[in-house]
């Protein structure tokens, strides 16, 4: 599947300049949205602490300035703190203020509902605490040089890969379970599975710690396809970057959980619902995200292959609850920093720190 010609590539300064556009209200910083005051049940203002992994921001920047507009969220002003989403889930539980999170993995959140700081029950609701979702993608260079189709052809001789590291980054992880996934899913063996991961290893030449460090390494030139999200290549599009992006046949529904802290501003729990609703769950789609829940009229997405049609069926979807168990299961089985199948590969191709 090919994508669309895109606007001319205007290079890594100009991204870097766009990525600063993007991260107004970035790692640790104050987004004066509305005026202070103290939280409560209606308006009057507050303070929301966010702690998130670093590829929804903008997102989420749009979805709080649109709840500014609304009688609950006039007034509350958002402190935000962005990263690789393992690094900010144990930031958080080493003392980082947090209202709010929204992490890339489960095993994320429910490293603070151990530590006490977030519900057992906080994946109650009908999305299960999911807020926002994606799937993987190839990102790769205009034109599509190297004709990277297939999962086959990322592991042949002389492709670069691009991935973020599986030990800092949720997207990673994300990343490792549809390469592994999907030989399984086509008939083959966990042995085989291990070793086209393996082969994929031996290929990726960046291994950066967030999925946005990632995207950045690639656009300044590394590599020949980035493991990226289907938002993130959506969002770099509207942000005037060229280059294509091949969805395969058989890919990963990513899933990313959200979650409200139980000594939380008062406030925490109304932008919650706010996110979850048609529109909350609009802005994400406009930043490329697909909704999580129906009945969002998004219309045309820029930056999509196709606007009209931004988020085409997938031939084969993979899934944690259908092909994986648990996020208990995997992170023990592929992430234990001892013992995982995929911590050992990256380890023995030497690209690991």
């Amino acid at each position: 599947m090919h994508s669309t010609p895109r606007r001319a590539r205007r290079g890594a300064a100009l991204f870097a300049a766009a990525l600063l556009a993007l991260t107004a209200c970035g790692s640790g910083s104050d987004d004066d949205a509305g005026g202070g005051g103290s939280g409560g049940g209606g308006g009057g203002g507050g303070q929301i602490s966010i702690v998130g992994f670093a590829v929804p921001e903008a997102a989420n920047k749009a979805i709080a300035e649109a709840w500014n507009q609304t009688p609950e969220g006039e007034g509350v002003t958002f402190k935000t703190s962005y990263g690789a989403s393992g690094d900010q889930s144990r930031a958080v539980v080493n003392g980082l203020d947090a209202d709010y999170v929204h992490f890339s993995v489960t095993s994320d959140v429910t490293r603070l509902v151990d530590e006490g700081l977030v519900d057992e029950a906080w994946d109650d609701g009908p999305t299960k605490g999911v807020v926002s979702s994606s799937i993987v993608v190839f990102a790769v260079r205009s034109g599509n040089p190297k004709n990277i189709e297939t999962w086959d052809d990322l592991v042949q001789p002389g492709v670069e890969i691009v991935t973020p590291n599986p030990a800092s980054s949720g997207a990673a992880r994300w990343n490792a379970l549809a390469a592994w996934g999907q030989v399984v899913d086509a008939g083959g063996t966990e042995a085989e599975a291990d070793e086209y991961l393996t082969k994929f290893f031996a290929n990726v030449v960046s291994l950066p710690n967030s999925g946005r460090d990632a995207t950045t390494a690639f656009l300044g030139g590394t590599g020949d396809v980035l493991m990226a999200y289907e938002n993130e290549a959506i969002l770099a599009h509207q942000n005037g970057e060229e280059f294509d992006y091949v969805i395969p046949d058989t890919t990963m529904l990513i899933e990313n959980p959200g979650a409200i802290l139980k000594d939380a501003d008062p406030k925490a729990q109304a932008w919650l619902d706010f996110v979850l609703s048609t529109d909350g769950q609009l802005q994400f789609a406009k930043k490329g995200f697909r909704p999580v829940i129906d009945g969002v009229d998004f219309g045309e997405v820029e930056g999509a292959n196709d606007p009209t049609d931004p988020f085409p069926e997938v031939k084969t979807l993979l899934t944690v609850d259908g092909n994986f168990g648990s996020w208990t299961e995997l992170s023990d089985k592929f992430f234990d920093e001892d013992n995982g199948s995929i911590t050992k590969i990256i380890a023995d191709s030497g690209k690991g720190e």
